[in-house]
């Protein structure tokens, strides 16, 4: 308590509010705070917010329940950039005088026991009494209360009516004004927290040649593979490292240490001859090539994001120009990249300790020759293994001149790092969803990923170029289908690697979770149009669960999530309200893919805007039928037919 009201457990605050929360361009973001002093005496709170413009705004806040002294508001932000807001504490006279006055006079206390109440109440009416409609019934209240003719009940009975009342808490009387300290929000643009991914290699969609062998792909050949990814309803296409690869310990197929001639290597073993991270390898095309294809994406309503790899080949001209850069072993050679048991011997790691300024300089200069080509998304490969302190410099230097510029951390790591990357500055972060199976767990994940929000926005990959997880090498169909379900309508931004759709599951050997023939070091060229007209590819599906996603606002929330019973451990429930539609959608999800199941849906329906008793209509947006549902409800999936019920519930009448 630093003033005279106390003002404690303000959020959203990230740990001791050194660094900012996290909110996007008009999104409804709460802000709560504890509020009390002593005695008996009405306490109130108002937040004072302002955006990169400095123009205040002022927001009262509604009391959460009777005696629990919380306060909430929420502030709509709408425009990018820094934000800040404060918790003001002040005694509400009126609410006190509000409620003593209403307890005695129904105590049936006399006229001359109510003296100094009611000359009280009178100068506070005194005190808001102005010109026009408002004023008159207040200056009217007030002379009531002064009357010595009326009746005590009548008396009073203007002041407690509830337009005095509106008058009164619109515009207070405020005493023992307290300032809270200030907290800043970072609001980015719409994309930093809704979006669909969909990560693909150029380099392989140049199809087959007359012999059926791969032919390496350009960002010609991939600025034409846009169209069906738009058609799936994508909004950012995710590029693996397209700068030259490194020669000297190429990597061959299926991670060999003895590639064939023409093997191509890892896009993640950056550097060679041709050049490093500032640029392109020769096969996929020119920068003019580049910038045609960045232009064709915007025309389709997608974004590009490139890989950010700060890591080297051990022939980039930084292993040459800037030995700084890396660490040497006492052997005297520079040490590769290890995870054990896994081992990058085409990968150089960065040492930012040696010479941090030319390492700082230099990583920006190469990120900005991207941003300068209208990239506007990065992907950061393994960015927990750099030191934070740099992103931190590295994302607020580049958003000083482009704030409109979102970092995705892939930080499959510790939550204490995975949280420490988002408080540094990332927009967005991988997470551990793809090992979430579950009930339970997926529920709790589910929760977690909501309540830290402002700390660290999730993107829920259902797989990656590195992670095969089990559940999809033996669930089948079905189990591709439940986690797009799930990764869709849990998180407001998800992604797929290509392939997904394919149901391509094989791993490369039995408890391993990388690919058999990884993309990662060949040319894997796909016909998903004969896949998709032989009824072997999850594209509808994901193209309708991304329809519905754009349909519901309910969809693109995160603040809003709630998990409803459902008495099977083999279904999940969770709901999503949109606060400034109204849209609200129920989502229950099989996780058997092998058979139905079906269970007793238990609904909160105060959660969504209903009565306990009340019933609602239930439309759901998979199956096309609705329902006519209450607060428990018979539900059943079958893997055959539909993994999910994706339903939206009908407003409360007025």
């Amino acid at each position: 308590m630093t003033g005279r009201l106390g003002i404690d457990d303000v959020g959203p605050v990230i740990g001791d509010g050194r660094d900012p929360a996290k909110a996007v361009v008009d999104e409804h973001v709460p802000v709560t705070a504890t509020v009390w002093r002593e005695g008996h005496d009405a306490v109130a709170a108002t937040v004072v917010w302002s955006g990169p413009d400095g123009t205040p705004r002022s927001t009262r806040m509604a009391e959460l329940g009777r005696g629990l002294d919380r306060f909430a508001a929420t502030i709509v932000p709408d425009a990018e950039g820094l934000w800040t807001f404060r918790v003001d504490a002040w005694s509400d006279p009126w609410s006190t005088w509000t409620h003593a006055a209403s307890v005695k006079v129904e105590a049936g206390q006399s006229a001359d026991e109510l003296a100094n109440d009611l000359e009280i109440g009178a100068r506070l009416l005194d005190q808001k009494a102005g010109a026009g409609r408002a004023g008159t019934v207040v200056k009217d209240a007030a002379a009531a209360l002064r009357s010595r003719t009326l009746p005590v009940a009548d008396r009073v009975a203007l002041a407690l009516g509830a337009e005095v009342q509106q008058v009164m808490h619109d515009d207070p009387v405020r005493e023992l004004v307290t300032a809270g300290d200030p907290h800043t929000i970072v609001v980015d643009r719409r994309r930093a927290a809704f979006g669909s991914w969909y990560e693909l290699f150029p380099r392989s969609t140049g199809g087959v040649d007359k012999k059926g062998q791969p032919r390496h792909g350009t960002f010609k050949t991939t600025a034409k593979a846009l169209d069906r990814v738009a058609r799936m309803g994508f909004d950012v296409v995710y590029l693996p490292p397209i700068h030259p690869i490194g020669r000297v310990n190429r990597k061959g197929k299926d991670n060999t240490l003895t590639p064939a001639p023409g093997d191509v290597g890892s896009p993640w073993a950056i550097g060679a001859a041709e050049g490093g991270h500032d640029a392109l390898h020769p096969e996929l095309g020119t920068f003019k090539d580049f910038d045609a294809l960045v232009k064709r994406a915007r025309a389709l309503g997608l974004e590009i994001a490139l890989d950010l790899a700060l890591q080297a080949a051990p022939d980039h001209p930084w292993a040459a120009e800037h030995p700084e850069f890396f660490t040497v072993l006492p052997d005297g050679t520079i040490a590769y990249a290890e995870n054990p048991p896994k081992k990058y011997q085409d990968i150089y790691p960065l040492n930012f300790d040696n010479d941090p300024d030319a390492a700082y300089a230099e990583m920006l200069r190469v990120t900005m020759v991207w941003v300068e080509r209208g990239v506007r998304i990065f992907r950061v490969d393994n960015p927990h293994t750099k030191p934070t302190s740099f992103w931190a410099w590295l994302i607020a230097t580049i958003k000083q001149t482009h704030p409109d510029v979102l970092f995705l951390a892939e930080a499959f790591t510790r939550p204490a790092r995975l949280y420490g990357l988002g408080r540094a500055g990332f927009t967005q972060s991988y997470t551990y969803f793809t090992w979430r199976t579950e009930k339970q767990e997926i529920a709790e994940f589910a929760e977690e990923i909501r309540d830290r929000w402002d700390e660290s926005r999730a993107n829920l990959f259902v797989n990656t170029p590195d992670i095969l997880p089990e559940h999809l090498q033996v669930g089948g169909p079905a189990m591709f289908a439940i986690r797009a379900a799930l990764a869709a309508t849990m998180s407001p931004t998800w992604g797929v690697y290509s392939g997904f759709e394919l149901y391509e599951h094989e791993p490369q050997k039995p408890g391993s979770e990388e690919y058999l023939h990884s993309e990662k070091f060949e040319l894997r060229p796909r016909d998903f149009d004969a896949a998709l007209a032989q009824g072997r590819s999850l594209e509808p599906w994901i193209t309708r669960l991304n329809e519905i996603r754009r349909a519901h606002p309910a969809l693109q929330q995160m603040r809003t999530l709630a998990v409803h019973q459902v008495d099977n451990d083999a279904l999940l429930a969770y709901s999503k309200t949109d606060p400034a539609t109204g849209d609200v959608v129920v989502v229950i999800v099989s996780l058997d893919p092998h058979g139905p199941q079906e269970g007793i849906l238990h609904l909160d329906l105060p959660t969504l805007g209903h009565d306990w008793d009340d019933r609602v209509v239930a439309h759901d947006e998979v199956t096309g039928e609705t329902y006519d549902w209450g607060a428990t409800n018979y539900v059943r999936l079958d893997p055959i037919r539909a993994v999910a019920h994706v339903v939206s519930i009908h407003p409360k009448e007025a």
